[in-house]
């Protein structure tokens, strides 16, 4: 583990590719800014905007524009891409993931791109982004140019994307089996935050593949070179994420509405219950009513078996009311 003092603000790590010798160096964090930079060399240099320092630095880095730098210091929480100069800069979207383990909520990549270097930033750790740094520690002579690290993020973006619609369905497949079930249970509660989960990564993966697709349509003297091939791959493959998705989100409105539609049955049965109840003590009710009344010359107010007529009174009321309902189909 690296324990040198870190020389450049914000610095996350940053690796020196040498296209010719097919190698990726990591320098250290004592590194200075002029080691990025070499004959034949293109870096990637990855920054935490914690530090209020990296605007302070980004104006000392050549080749990025004033709006490649406020992309890359950005707090917006929605993706762009744009082509410009034969730059692409913008922000994408990720997952973040915490020191113990890789999260579901969602955060934002910043990133400058041209032929000599990509930088990126970041407020979280994300998923993608350190699943790419493994990918280089690995196989460090597969890139050779920056747009091929744009392109592994991306893919790493969308696997992440895999990865959560595999842990979902499974979520949505137990939810399935309790709902179907004999005994009702309530799984809106479990339910909606796998909705709200499937209905962002939704919109934000409508948002990058439309991105994506209009930067593709960009002018070649402004798009930066290979990039229209890795559009073309990229949008592919976001779009087959990008059915899954909406499958997951037509399945999950599906299971909301089974639920409501159950819960609506088990009302609709309390209440007839209770109409049947109603309908079964308004008789009696209407007897002890008629006793009840505080007027002269009552039926069996004299004599001994007042109580005993009363109650047979009440009795065949009910018998009445049973009799009644099953005569109008109702029972």
């Amino acid at each position: 583990m690296d324990t040198l003092p870190v020389n450049i603000p914000g610095f996350v790590w940053a690796y020196r590719f040498s296209p010719d010798e097919k190698a990726a160096v990591r320098l250290n964090n004592s590194a200075t800014v002029a080691e990025l930079t070499a004959d034949n060399c293109f870096y990637w240099l990855h920054l935490n905007l914690v530090d209020a320092r990296v605007p302070a630095l980004l104006d000392t880095l050549d080749g990025l524009t004033e709006d490649a730098k406020s992309a890359l210091t950005t707090r917006d929480t929605h993706a762009a891409i744009t082509v410009d100069e034969q730059m692409l800069y913008g922000t994408l979207v990720d997952c973040q993931r915490d020191f113990a383990q890789d999260t579901n909520n969602l955060g934002w990549l910043h990133f400058a791109m041209s032929d000599r270097f990509i930088i990126t930033t970041r407020l979280q750790p994300l998923r993608s982004v350190e699943r790419a740094r493994a990918l280089i520690e690995k196989n460090p002579g597969k890139f050779s140019r920056p747009v091929d690290l744009f392109e592994l993020l991306v893919i790493e973006f969308q696997r992440t994307l895999i990865t959560i619609v595999i842990e979902l369905t499974e979520e949505l497949n137990l939810i399935e089996d309790i709902v179907y079930d004999n005994a009702p249970r309530d799984e809106r509660r479990r339910l909606a935050p796998v909705r709200r989960t499937v209905v962002r990564l939704h919109r934000h993966l409508r948002t990058v593949l439309a991105l994506m697709r209009r930067a593709a349509a960009a002018d070649d003297d402004e798009m930066p070179f290979g990039f229209d091939d890795v559009a073309r791959r990229l949008t592919s493959r976001l779009e087959t994420v990008d059915h899954d998705i909406y499958a997951l989100q037509d399945r999950a409105r599906l299971l909301h509405e089974e639920i409501d539609s159950k819960q609506s049955s088990e009302t609709n049965r309390h209440l007839y219950l209770l109409s049947i109840m109603t309908a079964f003590l308004l008789p009696p009710t209407l007897v002890t009513g008629f006793f009840g009344m505080n007027t002269a010359n009552l039926p069996f107010a004299v004599g001994d078996y007042g109580t005993e007529y009363a109650v047979a009174l009440i009795v065949a009321s009910i018998a009445f009311a049973w009799w009644l309902l099953r005569r109008v189909d109702i029972l």
